[in-house]
């Protein structure tokens, strides 16, 4: 009953998703009796990870980070460029 009442105009939701260059298959099918062969990446593993805020509109603030998000990476790319991307958007005299 109240989510009539909500302005969905006015929600971020903050996701994160992230690929390794490790990522192998660990299982596989063959006959019985035989061994699975494939090949595999080898050393210089790396990570990437991807972020952004999703709104009703699109995609704000994206960020991708040569390696897991931390932290201190986190709260940066909150600080310094989605709480900026948003209060350009707010339509209130308070903040413009």
């Amino acid at each position: 009953m109240w989510q009539r009442f909500m302005d969905a105009s006015r929600f971020v939701f903050l996701d994160e998703t992230g690929t390794a260059t490790n990522m192998t298959r660990r299982y596989g099918r063959v006959p019985r009796g035989q061994r699975v062969v494939d090949a595999v990446p080898h050393g210089h593993w790396l990570t990437t990870t991807f972020g952004a805020g999703l709104r009703e509109d699109g995609i704000v603030a994206p960020l991708v980070v040569g390696g897991p998000m931390r932290g201190e990476i986190f709260h940066g790319s909150i600080e310094q460029m989605l709480v900026p991307a948003l209060i350009k958007t707010i339509k209130t005299p308070c903040c413009a």
